[in-house]
């Protein structure tokens, strides 16, 4: 069995997919840095949003990308622009459904790298990118 046709088979089986861990990581590290959390792996048919948070007045749209090896990169090279778009249409359909037509919104990037001994080592940031999706 491919690799994707894997994942579908365990979304829909509801088990955690391949960004379960890395996701409950950022969340833990978005909650100690004062984060609530809103939602988490909210899709649509434009695409997915990882974690919905508070930060403040600010409703912030998490993109949680989760690199073992440095073989492709560091995990903040994933969030490309095509990525950004579809969390963009994402996080707007959120909003609208939820009534937050007026909500400051930002959008921030974890990215969790392993370190040499293959410790996961967090990265945060913050207003990573725009609506226009610069």
């Amino acid at each position: 069995m491919n690799e994707t046709l894997g994942r579908l088979m365990s979304r829909l089986a509801g088990q955690p997919g391949p960004g379960h861990e890395g996701e409950s990581l950022a969340c833990r590290h978005l909650e100690a840095a004062g984060f609530t959390i809103l939602d988490r792996n909210w899709r649509c048919r434009s695409g997915e949003v990882d974690i919905i948070a508070k930060d403040g007045e600010a409703v912030v749209f998490v993109e949680v990308k989760q690199r073992h090896g440095a073989s492709h990169g560091e995990a903040v090279e994933g969030v490309t622009f095509g990525k950004r778009r579809r969390v963009i249409r994402a996080a707007r359909l959120w909003a609208a459904a939820k009534g937050l037509t007026e909500t400051y919104v930002r959008f921030d990037v974890v990215a969790i790298d392993d370190d040499a001994n293959g410790r996961p080592q967090v990265r945060h940031d913050r207003g990573a990118f725009c609506a226009d999706a610069r």
